[in-house]
């Protein structure tokens, strides 16, 4: 027999638990600030840690994972567009330390290509946010590697910035 006091109590379990499932969601967000991510030969990679300094007017937005170390560097800290594969000053790196052998792609002068956008430099919360993407060539032709690293889908999101004086 169903009671009127029954269909409130399920009334309020069911608000009850989509109550908790929606408030968990919400924690996920706030966990993922800072990030520093991007899709590396179509599959998800993600930075365990991120940081970017600023020495003399560049910015250098590092990103390390177990045993891999993802660096992008920037001949400026404004925020706007940058090129890769045409100079030095704006470099893709990635380095894949396996089993104490280094595995190095890199962009530089007329090796790679992609670019990286800052959409927002922020001087008063000191960080940094955009998106790169990039094709990189294997350093040395280590036959551990193939010949080239993509990455695609590429963003970092309210990195720390530290000043190097």
């Amino acid at each position: 027999m169903k009671t009127p006091n029954s269909s409130i109590f399920r009334s309020y379990a069911i608000f009850f638990i989509v109550s908790i499932v929606l408030s968990s969601c919400s924690d996920n967000v706030t966990r993922n600030n800072p990030s520093f991510q991007g899709l590396k030969d179509n599959v998800m990679w993600r930075a365990a840690d991120s940081e970017a300094t600023v020495e003399n007017g560049a910015l250098t937005i590092s990103g390390i994972d177990a045993y891999e170390t993802l660096t992008l560097r920037l001949n400026s800290k404004n925020e706007g567009t940058y090129i890769l594969g045409v100079n030095n000053g704006r470099k893709a790196t990635f380095v894949d330390d396996v089993n104490d052998v280094p595995l190095t792609f890199a962009t530089g002068i007329n090796e790679g290509d992609g670019q990286v956008v800052v959409t927002d430099y922020d001087e008063i919360n000191m960080t940094v946010t955009g998106t790169f993407r990039f094709n990189a060539v294997n350093v040395g032709d280590n036959p551990l590697g193939g010949a080239e690293l993509n990455f695609q889908e590429g963003v970092f999101y309210k990195v720390p910035v530290v000043i190097v004086p």
